[in-house]
Formats: structure tokens, C-alpha cells, sequence
């Protein structure tokens, strides 16, 4: 039987991907970057998205904080979309990003940093490992005994970081900015995921491979042909745990690094 890394042997070409059809499985508002550097390297994006990013249900928490912002030490963002729903309710409040004042930031990966600068702010804090653990240990390691945090993230994320905070003597405010829900992918998406007209499947969080599964109706048979990448570890043990076979899990935790994974991933297979 062919293995599913074999397929991306298929057609070369100048460019990297060239030939290959990859299932884009982000929310659609937030693929635009991705399907952008797959086509740059040659490939077929399919747009499956299976997730949509939405206000909290309730934003009174939220509300609280911004208004009380000089409470707190230290503002911590772990991900782009906990930034820009940040920042968004600040100036639906009436504020502008000069109210966080003194307040220092935490940015969990680059991609937060950058959407950081966007809105004219830097991030004090980076860490090199892109995860919550390795937020958590930069904080504990600046030492966040008594310092108030503010965490803005998405409803359902993890408790990792709070928690490890927290032990470390820090006061942590946990407010969701977002929620992420499933939706509806295209059918014709799921049609040539089904066809094996697909050879890549990307996963770029827990929330798409979970839902990915439940678009499927939990056929994972129909995820034995492509190629299945994960941006993380914390994604890819989300997918195992849905029954999906990992073949490939990015060594930097961020979009570049997902695609640079798969890239070589091919290379080694043409070597």
C-alpha cells in the first residue's frame, strides 16, 4: 500500500508543492495568509473551513477589565485572535491602546507579536517555544509573584497557563474575548476529501481536528489517504485523541512552520 507521506512525491516542479491539493480547515477569516503561501508554493488550496471565531456570549467580563486596566501588571495574548478581539471591544468601550499604559505584554509566538504591532504596541515578552507552558515559565521566570494578569483568550482554551500562574503567586483574571464554533464546511470540499482528491490536510488547532472529525460524521477512513500536518503538539494530540493518524507535526508552532514542515517533509521523500 502506499504511504500517505509517498503522495507528496507526486509531480515536482519548480515550486515546492506544485501539483498538490491541500484541505485548508481555518476559519475563512483567518485563511487568507495561508492559502496565500500555498499557492505561492505551488499548491491547490481547498477551503474547508470548520471553525468560525465569534464574540463571547456574555462580554460583561471583558467590559470589566478593559475599564479597570490600570489593575493590572501584565496583559498576556495567546493567540491572534485573543489580540484582535481585544482590541476590537477596547474601542467599541471608547478606549485606544494608549489606556494599557504601563501594563507589560505577553505575546504567546510572532504572529501574536506582529498583530501586536498592528496596533502600535510592542510585545515585552516572546518566548521561544510557542505554547502556553513556555508563556507560563517566561512569566514565572520574570517573576510574577503578586502581579496581576489579565488573560484574554478564547472560551474554551486551556487552563495550563492560568493555573500554572497562579501556583507561581500571581492574581489571574481569565476573560473570554472570543469563542470559537463549529460550522458547516462546503460540501464540494468534503465531496473531494471523500473523492481522495485531496493530498494534505492541515490542522492549525485542537478545535479544527475535533471538528474536521464531526464534519466527516466521524468516517476517518476518509482521512487515510492525504498527508495530515499539525502546526503543534497541543493540535496534534487533539487529533490522535479524535482518531486521526498524524503524519507530520511542525517544529515551530506557527503557519511558516507548518508549511516548512511539510515542504521538507517532501524533500526528504525526493532525497
Amino acid at each position: 500500500m502506499t504511504s500517505r507521506l509517498d503522495l507528496l512525491e507526486r509531480s515536482g516542479g519548480t515550486r515546492p508543492l506544485a501539483g498538490r491539493r491541500v484541505l485548508v480547515t481555518r476559519a475563512l477569516a483567518q485563511a487568507g495568509e495561508l492559502v496565500a503561501r500555498l499557492r505561492e508554493l505551488g499548491a491547490e488550496p481547498v477551503l474547508c473551513p470548520v471553525i468560525e471565531i465569534a464574540p463571547p456570549e456574555d462580554t460583561g467580563p471583558l467590559d470589566r477589565a478593559i475599564r479597570e486596566l490600570e489593575r493590572y501588571d501584565w496583559l498576556v495574548f495567546t493567540s491572534v485572535n485573543g489580540v484582535d478581539a481585544f482590541f476590537r471591544r477596547l474601542r467599541e468601550l471608547g478606549r485606544t491602546p494608549d489606556s494599557l499604559g504601563r501594563i507589560r505584554i505577553a505575546a504567546i509566538g510572532p504572529a501574536t507579536a506582529a498583530r501586536l504591532r498592528a496596533y502600535g504596541l510592542g510585545a515585552d515578552l516572546v518566548p521561544g517555544e510557542f505554547v502556553a507552558e513556555a508563556v507560563a515559565a517566561a512569566l514565572v521566570e520574570r517573576g510574577i509573584a503578586g502581579r496581576r494578569v489579565l488573560l484574554p483568550r478564547a472560551a474554551e482554551a486551556r487552563e495550563t497557563l492560568p493555573e500554572t500562574l497562579r501556583e507561581a503567586g500571581a492574581a489571574v483574571d481569565v476573560v473570554p474575548a472570543y469563542r470559537t464554533r463549529p460550522v458547516d464546511p462546503p460540501p464540494e470540499a468534503l465531496e473531494r476529501l471523500r473523492a481522495g482528491e485531496v493530498d494534505i490536510v492541515l490542522l492549525t488547532s485542537s478545535s479544527t481536528a475535533r471538528n474536521l472529525v464531526a464534519a466527516l460524521g466521524h468516517d476517518l477512513s476518509v482521512l487515510e489517504r492525504p498527508v495530515i500536518a499539525c502546526i503543534g503538539p497541543i493540535t496534534a494530540a487533539a487529533a490522535r485523541e479524535a482518531g486521526i493518524r498524524v503524519d507530520l507535526v511542525a517544529d515551530e508552532y506557527s503557519i511558516p512552520g507548518l508549511l516548512r514542515t511539510v515542504v521538507e517533509a517532501l524533500e526528504e521523500r525526493l532525497r
